[in-house]
Formats: structure tokens, sequence, C-alpha cells
């Protein structure tokens, strides 16, 4: 994740790279979320026979809060592709739109929901509009079937990308010069993220406001709207099914939940397998299942995600922070955000402190 962030390069967990020099630095203080004006402006294109879930999705996440204190800030455009005030959707009723693309040549982050249909050709007013947001350097996200856009738009070749896995292979055929990952959550490459179906927009839309915000903002963001607080993007779009029963997965719930108060520990799948009265392997495969991860996969983005706010709200040294997230010394900390956030311990710090 990185490009330019209050005038300077900043990297960002996963590669992620989004042009945000116009915007001042991005700041808080106890109760209240202080940014400088104007906030990171986000567009949503809408057309005819939208679908309403995934319109709803980036409006949710980047304009669902109502000021309330603590959350993201961004100013929410809805923009018609086709030049008419009013999109249809899939569920019978229309949303209101400006019927204009014109807000997509400043705005910082555009957002093509999904596409209503992957074998017709999207306009080319909406093509171009892409095209010349991303090479302005704006961040383009594409939810679900919107990564058709962004492939029709020239933007993604040579360039890793996922959509629904239902239309992975289609989309790899009609595309070849697309990098497909075709089972992973979301993918951020450079300054174009896109997602798997459905729910995985929800991730990717709030795998962009830790970017911009930090951990603890995202983690409030997520809780407003009822979901997990962070799945990686490497996370599998289907889970294998292990043949588990209820009680078995209700016990590794509440283990998730025991985990995360015991993280600083030394977890391996022998001791919790143990703990649940498993075989190993069962206990994989069903770890598995539940979070489309495995365990050490599980375990790192959760003291990472600890580490993140303990970077945020305190002054604690690195060792200490490293040893309360479970993560060893110093040393082991900066190993872990260069390989997997691309940036330090002491930048990201900078970057997303709280200050009283």
């Amino acid at each position: 994740m990185a490009r330019e962030f209050s005038g300077r390069r900043i990297k960002r967990f996963a590669g992620f790279r989004s042009n945000f020099a116009r915007i001042g630095p991005i700041r808080s203080i106890p109760g209240i979320l202080a940014v400088s004006i104007p906030v990171p402006v986000v567009a949503v294109i809408a057309f005819d026979r939208i679908s309403a879930f995934h319109l709803s999705v980036p409006c949710a996440v980047f304009g669902g809060y109502g000021g309330v204190a603590g959350a993201p800030r961004f100013s929410l455009k809805v923009c018609s592709a086709e030049g008419s005030t009013l999109a249809t959707t899939t569920a019978g009723f229309s949303v209101v739109a400006t019927p204009s693309l014109e807000i997509t040549k400043t705005a910082d982050v555009i957002v093509i929901p999904s596409w209503r249909d992957v074998k017709e050709t999207p306009p080319a007013a909406m093509l171009e509009a892409v095209a010349a947001a991303h090479a302005r350097g704006a961040r383009i996200v594409g939810l679900c079937l919107g990564a058709y856009v962004l492939a029709a738009a020239g933007i993604l070749d040579g360039r890793r990308a996922t959509t629904h896995f239902a239309w992975v292979d289609h989309f790899a055929t009609r595309f070849p010069r697309v990098k497909v990952e075709p089972s992973v959550l979301y993918v951020d490459d450079g300054n174009i993220t896109t997602s798997a179906g459905t729910a995985s927009g929800i991730d990717c839309c709030l795998h962009i406001v830790r970017a911009l915000y930090g951990a603890k903002v995202a983690d409030f963001a997520a809780r407003r709207l009822v979901v997990p607080p962070h799945r990686h993007g490497a996370q599998a779009q289907l889970p294998p099914q292990a043949a588990s029963s209820e009680g078995a997965g209700f016990r590794l719930a509440e283990l998730l939940d025991w985990l995360r108060g015991t993280i600083v520990e030394k977890h391996t799948a022998d001791s919790l397998a143990e703990r649940l009265a498993m075989s190993r392997r069962t206990f994989n495969r069903r770890f598995l299942s539940l979070t489309g991860c495995s365990l050490s996969e599980w375990l790192l983005a959760e003291r990472l995600r600890l580490a993140q706010k303990m970077l945020e709200t305190t002054e604690l040294p690195l060792e200490i922070i490293a040893a309360r997230a479970g993560l060893g010394s110093a040393s082991s900390l900066r190993q872990h955000f260069s390989r997997m956030l691309q940036t330090s311990p002491s930048a990201y710090r900078k970057q997303f402190k709280r200050r009283a």
C-alpha cells in the first residue's frame, strides 16, 4: 500500500499505494478525530441495474457514520456512469446520483462497486474516467465484478487482481494480461485494489480505511458495521468445508476469543488441538475452515494488529510493544512490519499516533 500521503512517501499494509498529496495529515485527539480539510473524497460510480448490496458496501464503509466521534472521515459522492440522476438497482428501486463523472477528475478514491453483465462492455465515458483517474494517481477500487471495468479500461494489464470466484476463469480468459489471483479476498497492487464477491468488498474497503486512518479507527469502523475487525486479503474466498460438528465450530470460535486474550503466549497447533481434544490434523482443517487461513497466519495478523494499536495510542518503547503483542523483540517487530506492512514501526507511529 503506499504512495504519497501528506506530501511524503509512506508505505502501508500489503503494498497499498495511494496518492493523497492534496490532503493534510490525518490525526486524532481523545474522543475526536481531527482531520485537515479537505478530507479524502471517495467517488462511487453507479449505473443502471446495479446490485443494491454492492452499492451499499462503499457507501456504508466510507459514509455511514453520521459524524460519530472516532469514525473515519470521507467525503462520499455517488455519480452516474450514464449521466442520469437516478440509477436503477436489481432490487427494484432507484438511487439518486450526480448525473456526471466530473467528480472522478479530482476524487482521491474511485470505487466501481460491481458490473451488471460480464458480457457487456462498460460505457466509454466510464472507462475513460477510470483510466484518467488512474493516470493521475487516484486509488481505483473494483469490488466483485467491478474488476471487469478496471480491466476493460486497460489499467490491470500486468497487475495482480481478483474477482468473484464464480467468474475468475472467465475473467482470466477474457483479460489474459491480468495476473489473476483466484482464491483470495482482495488484492492490493499499487494504487489499484480489487476484491472477490459480495461481503469481501467490506474487507477491501476497510483495508483502505486502515491504510489512511490506522488500525484503531478501522477497528472502530468494523465494530459499527458489526463485521470482523480485520480479514487480510490473502484469506481464502471459500475456506474448505471441514466435516465438523456445530459444537466443534462453536468451540473454535470461543478459542479465537481466548487466543486474542492470550496472544503474548506461545501457541502451537499441537497445544491448541490438545486443548480442544482433537488431533492436530483435525484442528488444522477446522481452523482453516473457520478463518480461511492457517494458525500461524492468523496469529501474526492479530499480533500485528495489536502492535499497530499500541503504536497509535501509547508511547511505549518498541521492545515492550513487541513483547506485549507476542512478537518477541523490537527486531522481530521491525521485520514483520517491513515484510507485511511495507513500513517501519516508527514511521507507522509517526503517521497514526493519537495526540493528546
